[in-house]
């Protein structure tokens, strides 16, 4: 990623966003070759500055409520390539290089693998390895 460590270690730039009354933004995933939308999830400061600053994507887990460095438990992670913020300054796009190829927790290449087919959500992408063999099953 292509970011002086002023622009990190100065906290001026978070102050641009404009977080959700719970402190989030909203977050797209985008591999940066491809222009593949990815997944989307949320970030919090301190896990967007940890983004910035590691140079990996960490969410916030609203489900765990804790911070979630995306491939923690899958090797998938995200390596950013850039981080940008939208006209409104209320989502981030993170512009990411995909390990392992996988993004979604289901296996598959994105976590939009559903198309709406004649009123039905059908799933149109494969899954490329079986969550049951990423995560173990439960």
């Amino acid at each position: 990623m292509q970011n002086s460590s002023d622009n990190v270690e100065n906290p001026d730039w978070l102050e641009t966003i404009r977080w959700t009354e719970e402190g989030l933004v909203p977050a797209i995933a985008q591999d940066a070759e491809t222009g593949e939308i990815l997944m989307m999830a949320w970030m919090n400061r301190e896990s967007l500055r940890l983004t910035a600053e590691e140079g990996q994507a960490v969410y916030w887990s609203r489900s765990r409520g804790k911070l979630w460095r995306k491939g923690e438990t899958s090797g998938h992670q995200q390596v950013i390539r850039d981080i940008r913020l939208d006209c409104d300054e209320d989502v981030i796009l993170l512009k990411v290089e995909q390990k392992g190829g996988i993004a979604c927790h289901t296996g598959r290449r994105s976590c939009f693998y559903r198309s709406l087919k004649d009123g039905q959500w059908a799933s149109v992408d494969p899954v490329i390895k079986d969550p049951d063999t990423i995560y173990g099953s439960n």
